[in-house]
């Protein structure tokens, strides 16, 4: 007679042919073991400027992927096709301080000369939706918010080439030269921190649904792994 088994979250449970099941001790099952809990993930898009974060989950709500997105508050000037409120909080400098000395933030890194934070409001609003929770942040933020909630999904955003990001960078026409050679030169350092991060995605140019879909493979997969069910822990 056959007998097969299999492992799970480290018990072996055993399953018979039917002319054998009146062997098996039901009473030994574990029912919770067949309850996989969906629970909201923590995800945080990283990658260097101008590889397309903001173009990426602009895309994932177009496609309907329902989120609930952390806004980033920031002491930089609006650019022309910006929202306040909804791309960042654009704040004064003198605001963004007092938030620091409040405890406002979850994490808050100078960026080129200006300062970019996390709100601790938006986060918790953020959880209270029950969604999968996304945050857009620098490469400096990321590394904070991964000490402070290490259970986050973090992936890093990048061009297929070097040439492709400073074409994309030199289009946007938002930098002074020097600007723009601060962007590259800043850009090639985080790119060496690419291994700290749990996934790297492509964003090919003009291809922005094959990063969409890869970033939905992946929250999708996060979402059935094994030791996000408690039973398993």
């Amino acid at each position: 007679m056959w007998l097969f088994y299999r492992m799970t979250c480290g018990r072996i449970l055993y399953h018979a042919m039917p002319s054998q099941i009146d062997t098996v001790n039901v009473a030994d099952s574990t029912p919770d073991l067949y309850q996989h809990k969906w629970t909201p993930l923590l995800v945080v898009v990283s990658g260097p400027s101008g590889v397309g974060k903001d173009t990426l989950l602009q895309r994932l709500k177009e496609r309907g992927f329902d989120f609930a997105f952390v806004v980033t508050m920031t002491t930089r000037l609006r650019r022309e096709n910006e929202v306040d409120g909804v791309d960042y909080f654009f704040v004064t400098r003198e605001h963004f301080n007092e938030l620091v000395m409040a405890d406002g933030f979850l994490e808050y890194s100078n960026v080129y000369g200006d300062f970019k934070g996390i709100p601790k409001e938006q986060v918790q609003r953020a959880w209270g939706s029950g969604k999968d929770v996304v945050m857009r942040i620098d490469v400096q933020g990321a590394a904070k918010v991964r000490k402070v909630m290490p259970d986050a999904v973090t992936v890093f955003l990048i061009p297929e080439s070097e040439d492709e990001l400073i074409r994309r960078l030199t289009e946007r026409k938002t930098e002074t030269p020097e600007g723009l050679q601060r962007r590259i030169t800043t850009a090639r350092e985080e790119m060496k921190r690419l291994c700290e991060f749990d996934y790297v995605v492509v964003n090919p140019a003009n291809q922005i649904d094959v990063a969409v879909d890869q970033l939905i493979s992946i929250i999708r997969a996060e979402h059935n792994r094994a030791h996000r069910d408690p039973p398993c822990r």
